[in-house]
């Protein structure tokens, strides 16, 4: 395994991070935005009106987006597995 090789996974990895964080992260910013104007329209600044819908709305788009979560680690699991197997990590010594 040269340079290149770990350049590449650290690249994958990254990308694989903040594409499986994305949907969570993106909701809980516009829930975060929504309920902020609110408050400011509304002049209500209860602290548990921040988390409470944040945490019930962050519980089920993590709920539904477990299926694609778990998907892109497999397929980038099976990826390096195979990456793996063409470099001769893990052969017999």
């Amino acid at each position: 395994m040269n340079a290149t090789d770990v350049l590449e996974i650290s690249r994958d990895s990254i990308w694989i991070m903040l594409k499986i964080s994305a949907p969570l992260m993106l909701t809980a910013l516009v829930v975060g935005l929504v309920i902020g104007l609110l408050q400011a329209l509304t002049q209500l600044q209860e602290q548990t009106l921040t988390f409470v819908p944040k945490i019930v709305i962050l519980f089920a788009v993590f709920v539904l987006t477990i299926p694609f979560m778990s998907n892109t680690l497999i397929e980038f699991t099976r990826e390096l597995m195979t990456r793996a197997v063409g470099i001769g990590v893990g052969g017999a010594g």
